[in-house]
């Protein structure tokens, strides 16, 4: 299913192909051959073809070649001149950066095409690389049925209008070498109408009965309610058993020294003797996944390690430089687990990933941005596919988003992966947004994703500073009997009587809040986090709102600008809530001021600006808090 925006089909057709083959278990592409189908102007213009080339040869997302036809008709835009569409002399010299053959080819001779076609299809299976057929022709009717070209290009359409369409050049040379008469071709083309007339099939090489061994039933995966509670516990005993078969290493493999202590602490947070950090807990969940059957592939710009170092699901011999990755060998005959560093590219990577996930259902996909922020160079696939593919196209997809979002006084370019811009595509249930505070939470949240039958994207905002906080950890019981929850209630032993404030958030400020809390003593203050902003849990809302019987003021916060995060999409919600509570509570938020910008540029501004939006949420004065100097 092909968007307006041309191109961008291009890497999700790559990763539909490479789940395929990887069903098959034909790796190289014996079986499963990737054909698009591009248009002149779009195949030199759109960036999206450069990143897909590039990553045709690498090892996380190479195809085996693609076939690549380009219908040159020359007026891409027929309200441009040519010579505005591009600056080499072919359209399909951009091919030439992978040194694929292009091959040019006459669109009015059909055996040349045909030809060309064979030999395209020879190549790409013998050099298993991507090879191009550039056919030279021209649109009769401009750039719709509707267009008058002549209008922007008078001299080009009076050279078309005076030729002879393809079918009679064609029909006229069949004639000449004796292969039909003149009646035959004639009758040919009154058949093929009556056929459309009537509705029947004109392309009479077409199967009609496909081979239904090679389908994937997709039934398992509709109709379900995300309300369901899906079961996401796992024996203890065997977490234990996983978290030691990730520390055993091939003999004489070298770990880097920092990256062995992280190994050796995992081991024993891993088997229940330290709690649990955030990449202790992420990487278990992986194991359970695929312990029991499930794919899982793993790919973004820094995923081995992690962009923070906390992951380490690659690891690299210092010795001789090769690698070894736990996840792979947990058990015999196990699912395939695919990690890749992917070349430096959102767009074109997000949208394989997407292709990847619409394919093969029973698996866990996920996209990792080594900064939230940069989900922005891939906003098309996010608004073309990931958030709208349902609607448009009844596709489903299950693909993950792990997105680093947190203000760490980073800037502008490395704190927010505009959490508002996915909220405001959500509706109909299309897809979850998640903002986990606890390795718990990540653990079941990725369970959820892959166990329960429910195939929807889940954007998840990761933590940064989380990754080590130290109080950003778990048990191992809490993973072996927890679940997901989409509401956190208050956790310290506050009397509920007491509270006249209620303080909602969700991520990392939750810390800052809950220290400053736990100093200034504030025993009328609660605060609660939401985990799961969509699908919105208003019904585990109302459940925490009523347990509150005296609460008079109800504070959003975040760390978001005021025109960003979660304040607008959710402020409406808790105004029904609170409505639909019969309570007269005033609803208000503490955060930073409006931005055009995501983030200050100033450490000492950030800081600032921490402190005085977790003393708002608390109603604490500066002087009070310490904070004014």
């Amino acid at each position: 299913f092909n968007p307006s925006h041309l191109e961008i089909v291009g890497p999700v057709v790559e990763g539909s192909v490479r789940a395929r083959q990887v069903r098959r278990k034909d790796i190289g592409g014996d079986d499963v051959l990737p054909i698009i189908v591009h248009g002149d102007a779009a195949f030199a213009g759109q960036g999206v073809n450069q990143e897909t080339f590039q990553m045709s040869q690498t090892r996380g997302y190479t195809v085996g070649g693609t076939v690549h036809i380009v219908v040159n008709n020359q007026v891409g835009f027929t309200t441009s001149d040519p010579r505005d569409a591009r600056s080499t002399e072919y359209c399909t010299d951009i091919a030439k950066m992978i040194q694929a053959p292009i091959f040019h080819v006459n669109g009015d001779d059909p055996e040349a095409v045909l030809f060309v076609s064979q030999l395209a299809h020879d190549f790409r299976h013998t050099f298993r690389k991507d090879v191009v057929i550039d056919m030279f022709c021209y649109r009769r009717r401009g750039h719709n049925e509707a267009d008058e070209p002549a209008a922007t290009q008078p001299m080009m359409y009076q050279v078309i209008n005076k030729k002879a369409t393809t079918r009679t050049l064609y029909a006229d040379q069949l004639v000449q070498q004796g292969v039909l008469d003149r009646a035959s071709a004639d009758a040919m083309v009154e058949q093929y109408r009556s056929d459309l007339e009537a509705g029947k099939h004109v392309a009479n090489a077409l199967v009609l009965e496909p081979n239904t061994k090679m389908f994937v039933d997709w039934s398992p995966y509709l109709g379900h309610d995300y309300t369901d509670v899906w079961d996401t516990t796992f024996p203890i005993e065997r977490l234990k058993e996983l978290g030691k078969k990730m520390r055993e290493l091939p003999e004489g493999f070298v770990m880097q020294r920092q990256v062995a202590k992280v190994i050796d602490d995992r081991l024993k947070m891993q088997t229940g003797e330290m709690p649990l950090n955030w990449g202790a807990a992420e990487t278990l969940a992986y194991a359970t996944i695929l312990d029991e059957g499930f794919l899982v592939r793993l790919t973004g710009e820094d995923v081995g390690r992690g962009t923070f170092s906390h992951r380490h699901a690659k690891l690299h011999n210092q010795v001789d430089g090769s690698t070894y990755i736990p996840l792979c060998n947990l058990k015999e005959n196990q699912p395939r687990t695919a990690i890749y560093d992917s070349l430096l590219s959102e767009m074109a990577v997000l949208a394989f990933e997407y292709g990847y996930a619409t394919t093969l259902p029973k698996s866990l996909i996920i996209w990792e941005a080594q900064f939230g922020d940069f989900a922005n160079c891939a906003q098309v696939v996010i608004d073309q596919f990931i958030s709208s593919g349902e609607t448009k196209w009844e596709r489903v997809c299950g693909l993950t988003l792990l997105l680093p979002h947190g203000f760490e006084g980073q800037g502008p370019e490395h704190s927010s992966a505009r959490l508002e811009r996915f909220l405001q595509l959500c509706a109909e249930d299309n897809m979850q947004v998640i903002t986990p505070t606890t390795p718990a939470q990540i653990f079941h949240a990725m369970r959820r994703q892959a166990i329960r039958p429910i195939r929807k994207p889940m954007i998840v905002t990761s933590p940064k500073s989380l990754l080590r906080h130290k109080l950003a950890t778990s048990t191992l019981e809490e993973l072996a009997t927890g679940t997901f929850q989409t509401v956190i209630d208050e956790i310290d032993n506050i009397n509920k009587s007491d509270v006249t404030r209620l303080v909602l958030c969700g991520g990392k400020v939750y810390y800052d809040l809950l220290e400053k809390r736990r100093e200034q003593e504030l025993n009328n203050t609660a605060i609660v986090r939401i985990e799961q902003l969509y699908p919105y849990p208003e019904q585990r809302i109302a459940e925490v709102l009523a347990s509150y019987p005296n609460v008079k003021e109800v504070v959003w916060t975040q760390e978001e600008p005021k025109n960003q995060g979660a304040w607008l999409f959710i402020a409406p919600r808790l105004y029904d809530d609170v409505m639909k509570a019969g309570k007269q509570v005033r609803i208000s938020y503490a955060g930073r001021e409006a931005s055009a910008a995501p983030a200050c540029g100033s450490p000492y501004l950030h800081a600032k600006q921490q402190a005085q939006l977790v003393n708002d949420a608390l109603a604490i004065a500066a002087e009070q808090s310490g904070d004014s100097k």
